[in-house]
């Protein structure tokens, strides 16, 4: 059974008075969530799972801070994403600026795919392009970043961003078509 708001609100703020009890049952409401989020990032499921938990262990140090502005998982989600990040910087993935004269607007009306396809495919998909292109792609179009956001959080350009996308887009373009789901012109 889902808990209510009123129920989630009270055990945030009993996290907020440090209650383990608490703690883990916001835990166990938000891990799997969160470990599908980190994993969206890392390809590594063990790392996913480690940056996970610290992202829960960061979070409930500075619980103090939500303030109810946005949805709790939200919120969080926010803290995952920014550990994935940190991680793959950490391990010296190099998003390399892009010069503005590649960027070019791509005609979005030629990107079509078949219904058939699940979110799941889509996703294993992105999975398997290159850190700067799945990381774009999945801030962008699974977590719903605008090009401001992405620059900021991966420190590179919003052109580079953009760039990075619609390669990403491309690629992703190409690979479902390969594998006969989608269907281009």
């Amino acid at each position: 059974m889902k808990p209510t708001k009123q129920i989630h609100q009270q055990l945030i703020v009993l996290c907020k008075k440090n209650d383990p009890k608490a703690q883990m049952q916001l835990y166990k409401l938000y891990c799997n969530a969160m470990l599908i989020v980190a994993h969206r990032y890392v390809k590594d499921r063990f790392i996913a799972e480690d940056i996970m938990q610290d992202a829960f262990i960061k979070a409930f140090r500075k619980i103090e801070s939500y303030k109810n502005e946005v949805p709790f998982g939200a919120w969080l989600k926010r803290i995952v994403i920014n550990q994935c990040i940190d991680h793959l910087k950490k391990n010296k993935l190099e998003l390399v600026s892009i010069n503005e004269e590649v960027y070019k607007k791509e005609d979005e009306q030629d990107w079509q795919v078949e219904c058939t396809i699940s979110v799941d495919g889509i996703v294993n998909v992105i999975k398997s392009l290159k850190e700067k292109y799945r990381l774009v792609l999945s801030l962008y179009l699974l977590e719903g970043y605008d090009h401001k956001e992405i620059a900021q959080v991966l420190n590179i350009t919003e052109n580079t961003s953009r760039t990075h996308l619609l390669r990403g887009k491309k690629i992703l373009k190409e690979q479902l078509k390969n594998t006969s789901y989608a269907e281009g012109y």
